[in-house]
C-alpha cells in the first residue's frame, strides 16, 4: 500500500518526455497492467457529452481516455477544461460531470459541495503518481533524505536542520570541491498547482518555501531550467526524463533512499507518492450512466494501459474493485 498520499503539460512535451524516459529506463518502464483487471464491455446505444474541469496536469490523460472511450462508445464526447486542480471544485459546483485532481479534496472543498448538493462528492482513484526531486545530470549527489529536501526547498525547515544556499551546505559526501560553494537554484510549480500544495504539505511538512524558489507554470519549464543550470534542483511528477536531468533517490528517516519505481511506490518504500482522482457528484439513488460507463472504462484493463501510456502507475485489481464499488 502507498504510505504517503500526496502530479501538465502539452501533449507534445509529454510524449517526448515519455519516449526519452523509455530510453533512459525511467520508472514507467517497469509498470505493467494487472492481468486480472476486467476488460471494458461497450453498452449499446450509449451517447451524450461529458464536461471535465480540473487539473491541467491531467489534460493528456483525460484526452487519451476520452479518445479511446469514444472509439469504444461512438456517439460519446468529453469536453476537457483543464485549468488547475483548484478549478475542479468550481467546475463541479457549476455542473461539470468530472473533476480530475492530482490530490484528494480538502475538508473545505468537500463541505462546499456537500452544502450545495446535499451529499459529498465521490472521489474515484484512477491512477498512481509520484513526486520526484530532479537535479542536473552532472550533479554528483547520490541521494537525499526528506530532511535535506526540506532544508533545500524551505525557509522554515520543519523537519530539522537549517536552510541551505549552496550545495556544500547540504553535507553530502559527494558535494566537495567546486560543489561546496556552488549556489543552489530552486525551481518548482506555481501556487495554483496541486503539485505545489502537496510537495509543501508532505516534503516541507506545511513549512514555507524558500523565497528564492522560482515558480514555473509547467513541468517542461522546470526540466528545461534544471537542464540548463548545473546547480539547479526542482520538484514535479516522477514520470519525466529528459536529457541533462535525473531524479534523485529519496529516503525518509532511517529508511534507505530509493528511486521512484512502480514497485517502490506500491510498497511504500518511496516517500513521495499520491493517488490521482476523478471526482463526481453522485447523489444517492441517482445514476448517471454516461459518467459511470466512462469511469468503468478508465478502470478497465484498456483504461489502465492508457495510464501507463501517459507515464503514470496503474491500479491493481484490488484497488480497481474498490473504486468500481463506489460507482454502484
Amino acid at each position: 500500500m502507498i504510505r504517503s498520499i500526496l502530479s501538465d503539460d502539452y501533449t507534445y512535451v509529454r510524449i517526448v518526455c515519455l519516449l526519452l524516459a523509455l530510453i533512459a529506463g525511467a520508472p514507467t518502464k517497469a509498470a505493467e497492467v494487472d492481468s486480472t483487471l476486467p476488460g471494458y464491455q461497450p453498452l449499446t446505444g450509449l451517447s451524450g457529452k461529458l464536461v471535465s474541469m480540473g487539473s491541467d496536469t491531467l489534460n493528456n490523460l483525460m484526452t487519451f481516455w476520452s479518445e479511446d472511450f469514444a472509439a469504444a462508445q461512438p456517439g460519446t464526447q468529453l469536453e476537457i477544461r483543464g485549468k488547475g486542480a483548484t478549478t475542479a471544485l468550481q467546475g463541479l459546483m457549476d455542473g461539470s460531470d468530472l473533476g480530475p485532481m492530482t490530490r484528494a479534496m480538502n475538508e473545505q472543498q468537500l463541505t462546499s459541495l456537500t452544502a450545495k448538493f446535499g451529499c459529498p462528492p465521490t472521489g474515484i482513484k484512477v491512477a498512481i503518481d509520484a513526486l520526484a526531486v530532479y537535479v542536473h545530470a552532472n550533479n554528483p549527489v547520490k541521494s537525499l533524505s526528506l530532511t535535506q529536501v526540506d532544508n533545500i526547498f524551505s525557509s522554515t525547515c520543519k523537519r530539522g536542520g537549517t536552510a541551505v544556499a549552496t550545495w556544500g551546505e547540504i553535507r553530502s559526501a559527494e558535494l566537495t570541491g567546486e560543489w561546496s560553494t556552488r549556489p543552489v537554484s530552486l525551481f518548482g510549480r506555481n501556487a495554483a498547482s496541486g503539485t505545489y500544495g502537496l510537495f509543501k504539505h508532505v516534503a516541507l511538512m506545511r513549512g514555507d518555501f524558500n523565497p528564492s524558489l522560482q515558480e514555473l507554470q509547467g513541468t517542461s519549464a522546470i526540466m528545461k531550467q534544471i537542464a540548463e543550470n548545473l546547480g539547479g534542483i526542482g520538484y514535479t511528477g516522477a514520470n519525466y526524463s529528459i536529457a541533462g536531468v535525473r531524479a534523485v533517490p529519496l529516503g525518509d528517516g532511517d529508511q534507505p533512499a530509493v528511486e521512484p519505481t512502480y514497485d517502490h511506490v506500491k510498497s511504500g518504500a518511496y516517500p513521495l507518492s499520491r493517488f490521482i482522482y476523478v471526482y463526481i457528484n453522485k447523489k444517492t439513488g441517482v445514476r448517471n450512466e454516461l459518467v459511470n460507463r466512462f469511469l468503468t472504462f478508465v478502470l478497465s484493463k484498456a483504461g489502465q494501459q492508457i495510464v501507463i501510456k501517459d507515464g503514470y502507475f496503474p491500479l491493481d485489481a484490488a484497488l480497481v474493485s474498490e473504486q468500481l464499488k463506489l460507482l454502484e
